[in-house]
């Protein structure tokens, strides 16, 4: 019988898992070590650029070795059973509150084989999950859970629940997480692989920053999503990871299905170790004065139009988004003083450009001038200082020179993409909670 390659592989998996929802899949293990997967995810994995784990290896320590030796080596491991993870590198990100987020590096050979896994289980589990689910998803993005609350909103869903989990990625109980893996998978090899690389960590949680991370995330609350999907006749559930949102119409009856909606969402958590950040997490009336909330990074305010008089969903990068990108420049410049200024540029560039590339929805063309503004500041203040001088040189440098001699970043335009409506199903009847609505 003739091989199939990787993209085949995965399709008739996929097909599989759509056509019977009950199946178990066994034999993925031999997927998993394939030569094929192994590359494909070296690949993905090299792509990304990450830094190194514990070990100190690097992507160009390898190449240098010989990337196939090193695929050789893991391979031979794996179909052995001789293959142990290494512990992660922990890395602490500052937050804006004081606290840090700490990020788990595995080394590169253990993302390799994460990455394997993902590719191999991802199908299956992509036959499940729910539409509401934009996170670490094929074809979906940020943008389009975006996007979804916006239509929400037009729809005059103006009860939501701004939800907080707390410490999601930390907390997770492995039990829960890995009996709702085993609903598909009767491997046992692959259950080894996947309980190694949780207990790799600790006692519970699923390190941030690996490639098996974010499907298992979104394998943790796929019972949270497919019982508030119950309810989307009447709300509207986002969720992206571990950030979620439900909006109901503004009536006592929205108000009631936006309560259930959260104690639900509170007793899926509770089942699987996390629990909600009940400081953070609040409903919100849309209609009422100054009332808004936050959602990947963006604020969302409901407002009347200047022009037309329409009230519409204003949405913007939070304010902190902005100072953060800014600090980010900042402390670039900082560390590069050593460096000519275009090459210090080169150091700018990619942040403002994910900046920029991330925020230029909605209403964001203020945000945006102000970002384009305050980094071409830093950046001439840089020039002056190497130069000795006081000042920004608006009249010394033109834009010309910062834009084009130097190199910096500066498309801030922003983007108008227009809102798909998903068809507006009205309900029938009175509906008291999201139960009455399941049924």
């Amino acid at each position: 019988m003739p091989s199939i390659n990787l993209q085949e592989l995965r399709g008739k998996i996929g097909q599989r898992a759509k056509s019977a929802p009950s199946h178990r899949f066994w034999g993925m293990h031999v997927h998993i070590v394939k030569r094929e997967t192994l590359e494909a995810s070296y690949l993905l994995a090299k792509a990304k650029a990450g830094a190194p784990g514990s070990d100190g290896e690097t992507f160009d320590v390898i190449e240098a070795r010989g990337r196939d030796q090193f695929l050789t080596e893991l391979e031979s491991e794996l179909r052995v059973g001789t293959y142990t993870p290494r512990p992660c590198r922990r890395r602490e990100i500052p937050k804006e509150n004081g606290k840090v987020r700490v990020i788990s590096i595995a080394c590169i050979r253990d993302r390799v084989v994460q990455g394997a896994i993902r590719l191999i289980l991802e199908p299956i589990f992509e036959a499940d999950f729910s539409d509401s689910v934009m996170g670490a998803r094929p074809g979906r993005s940020a943008h389009g859970a975006l996007d979804r609350v916006r239509e929400a909103l037009l729809r005059r869903r103006h009860w939501v629940a701004d939800v907080d989990l707390a410490s999601y990625f930390d907390t997770i109980r492995h039990a829960p997480l890995l009996s709702k893996l085993a609903r598909r998978i009767s491997d046992g090899h692959v259950m080894a692989l996947v309980k190694q690389f949780l207990r790799s960590t600790g006692t519970r949680g699923i390190p941030q920053g690996s490639p098996l991370s974010p499907l298992l995330a979104n394998i943790a609350l796929n019972d949270l999503d497919q019982a508030l999907d119950r309810g989307r006749n009447f709300i509207t559930y986002v969720r992206y990871l571990d950030d979620m949102v439900v909006l109901a119409p503004k009536s006592s009856t929205g108000r009631r299905w936006a309560a259930r909606a959260l104690e639900r969402i509170r007793e899926e958590a509770a089942a699987i170790g996390v629990a909600v950040n009940e400081e953070k997490t609040r409903l919100v009336t849309m209609t009422d004065a100054k009332s808004h909330f936050a959602f990947l990074g963006f604020e969302f305010w409901w407002v009347q139009s200047l022009k037309s008089g329409k009230w519409f969903p204003y949405t913007r990068p939070r304010p902190k988004k902005v100072r953060a990108v800014l600090r980010a420049v900042r402390e670039t410049l900082r560390a590069n003083r050593h460096l000519a200024v275009q090459d210090a540029v080169q150091r700018v560039n990619p942040i403002v450009r994910g900046w920029a590339n991330y925020f230029r929805r909605g209403n964001s063309a203020r945000a945006l001038g102000s970002v384009k503004f305050h980094v071409e500041r830093k950046v001439r203040r840089f020039a002056a200082k190497q130069r000795g001088r006081r000042g920004f040189g608006w009249k010394r440098w033109s834009s010309d020179v910062v834009y084009n001699q130097w190199g910096l970043f500066g498309d801030y335009h922003v983007l108008v993409a227009p809102i798909v409506r998903e068809s507006a199903h009205r309900p029938s009847g009175t509906i008291t909670s999201l139960d009455d609505a399941h049924g």
